[in-house]
């Protein structure tokens, strides 16, 4: 189908996009019609498929690009100490998670709603960003900075924890981010057993 006269594919692609996530994470996206899409960005309900093939495919190519950003952006420095590179990490997670609300949270609440296909390769993607904090838990073990049984487990029982911030957290509120990151730091080296 033809763009709505007047639109632009390099502006109303990422116009669909944003609106998509918006809604998505507002309301669900079972709930989420591309008709509702269409009319937040201002076109025709038709001209979205110039843009994505389906509903699913829109989701797909949203949380696959969250995990490749969020990979992209986040740079492990392997040669740091286990508690430097561990305190990175949770420095990291918050403020990456705080500035992507809506990704983080459809991220995590519509893995559901995805294909067994695109369910696949974004939880490789996934695996790959769990698997970094992994690494440096089992670093941290085998150094003696960290006492912990399971680093798997550890790294899956930190991220949920620290992924939780997006569920209260307020701008303006009683605590800035950095006073939030700093308290969550102390959480996690007791958690890991560093004291």
């Amino acid at each position: 189908m033809a763009r709505t006269t007047g639109s632009r594919a390099e502006i109303t692609g990422p116009l669909v996009r944003d609106a998509a996530l918006r809604l998505f994470a507002r309301h669900g996206f079972a709930a989420v019609s591309m008709r509702q899409i269409a009319a937040a960005v201002g076109v025709q309900a038709g001209a979205l498929y110039a843009y994505t093939s389906d509903k699913q495919a829109l989701l797909a190519n949203l949380l696959t690009d969250h995990m490749e950003d969020l990979l992209a952006a986040w740079n492990d420095g392997p040669d740091a100490p286990p508690l430097e590179r561990l305190e990175a990490f949770v420095r990291f997670h918050i403020a990456y998670s705080l500035d992507h609300t809506d990704a983080v949270f459809l991220s995590y609440m519509e893995l559901r709603n995805l294909s067994p296909d695109n369910f696949a390769a974004v939880a490789a993607l996934r695996g790959r960003y769990e698997e970094s904090l992994t690494a440096i838990l089992r670093a941290g073990a085998e150094a003696g900075a960290m006492r912990l049984a399971d680093p798997r487990l550890t790294a899956m029982a930190l991220i949920a924890m620290l992924t939780g911030v997006t569920n209260w957290y307020r701008e303006g509120g009683r605590l800035d981010r950095r006073a939030v990151a700093d308290h969550y730091w102390g959480l996690v080296r007791g958690a890991v057993g560093a004291g």
